[in-house]
């Protein structure tokens, strides 16, 4: 492993999963990209709630919930990974989370992604999609997945 993309998410599991990619990669001396990924639901859902408040003062865009997203990848960084010595990079995007997470991996040329997973009973991924099964048969490396 040389650098490893990691998906950060706002749970405890998820923070843990950040610990555990980060004494990986601190041991192998390999670098860290954290993503954080706003659905296009989350990001029309919060644009709807931002243009409601008559004092917002300006339009919710595409590129503040990039910015939102890689801010919260950042203090996630900040939170778990302060006592390690490792190498790291956070970024945001918005769209699609297999997409997004694909797309970054690739863009950043991460060899290992580390993925936080839900347990979804197969009709739920048919009618839903499932973002672990699109990351895991379109990246062309090791995935590994903590469901809890």
């Amino acid at each position: 492993m040389e650098r490893a993309l990691v998906v950060v998410e706002p749970t405890e599991e998820a923070k843990e999963l950040v610990r555990e990619a980060g004494s990986l990669a601190n041991g192998v001396d390999a670098s860290v990209v954290l993503i954080h990924a706003t659905t296009d639901e989350e990001y029309a859902a919060r644009k709807q709630a931002m243009s409601s408040i008559a004092s917002s003062g300006g339009e919710y865009t595409a590129d503040d919930a990039r910015e939102g997203a890689e801010q919260f990848a950042r203090d996630v960084a900040a939170d778990v990974l302060s006592d390690l010595e490792i190498r790291y990079e956070a970024v945001g995007d918005v769209g699609k989370k297999g997409d997004v997470i694909l797309q970054a991996a690739e863009e950043h040329e991460c060899d290992h992604i580390f993925l936080p997973g839900r347990n979804r009973s197969p009709t739920g991924k048919a009618l839903f999609g499932d973002t672990t099964q699109k990351v895991v048969l379109g990246f062309d490396g090791p995935v590994t997945v903590v469901t809890n």
